[in-house]
């Protein structure tokens, strides 16, 4: 059973989520603030955690963070916060998604779906499940890159990203065809997730990110890898 931890403070939104939830066979626990959510997160161990960043106690922003710093589970946000620059943050901090509120339930369920595929394995075709650079190394089938001797830790989304574009070396992937791969959603607005997220992968991985080697862009058309 696929676990969902909730981390918001509105009781009736709680609700809502625990009942849909629930009614599709996931396994639901809920915390009310920051530190219920984190305490709950080391014992429960869930498979993706849905986060508000306006809790009581703490910021949700300072909850990825804390969570980043020993787990790679999902985190989706969802907020009423709108603006451009809390996206980013979130992003930044190690979010996978971030939901606007008020939201579809539909569009939430799916981008959960989309956050738990992408913990699951990508099918290897042979000779790709180990991937060499001059700079770093991909072990597709351990999930590990190393750069300089030394473990990169990255977030489940930085992975899925990675791993589309290494195992299509050279072949240009279109900013649709990640968004819906990685989100599950296509629309032309969430690009910016892309940006965020590329430039995090190159920020880990190149040796100089403002000229990257191997995660390239094709301006308005997508992105490129290039071993």
């Amino acid at each position: 059973m696929t676990r969902v931890l909730v981390v918001e403070d509105d009781p009736q939104l709680v609700r809502a989520l625990v009942i849909n939830l629930q009614a599709r066979r996931y396994g639901v626990d809920a915390a009310p603030d920051g530190t219920t959510g984190l305490r709950l997160a080391a014992a429960r161990r869930p498979d993706v955690v849905l986060l508000d960043l306006g809790l009581p106690d703490m910021d949700g922003v300072a909850v990825i963070r804390a969570l980043r710093g020993w787990t790679r589970v999902p985190i989706m946000v969802i907020s009423a916060r709108q603006g451009s620059d809390e996206k980013v943050a979130a992003l930044d901090a190690g979010a996978d998604d971030y939901v606007t509120k008020p939201f579809s339930m539909d569009e939430l369920l799916a981008r959960l779906r989309a956050a738990v595929r992408r913990t699951e394995e990508l099918p290897l075709t042979p000779g790709t499940a180990r991937v060499e650079t001059a700079d770093f190394s991909i072990d597709l089938l351990a999930k590990k890159v190393v750069r300089d001797g030394h473990d990169v830790r990255l977030t489940p989304t930085e992975w899925h990203l990675l791993e589309i574009l290494v195992t299509s070396p050279g072949r240009l992937i279109t900013q649709l065809h990640l968004l819906q791969e990685v989100w599950g959603v296509s629309q032309h607005d969430k690009t910016n997730y892309l940006r965020v997220y590329m430039a995090q992968l190159r920020r880990k991985l190149e040796k100089d990110p403002s000229h990257p080697r191997h995660l390239i862009t094709e301006p308005g058309m997508g992105y490129r890898f290039e071993a």
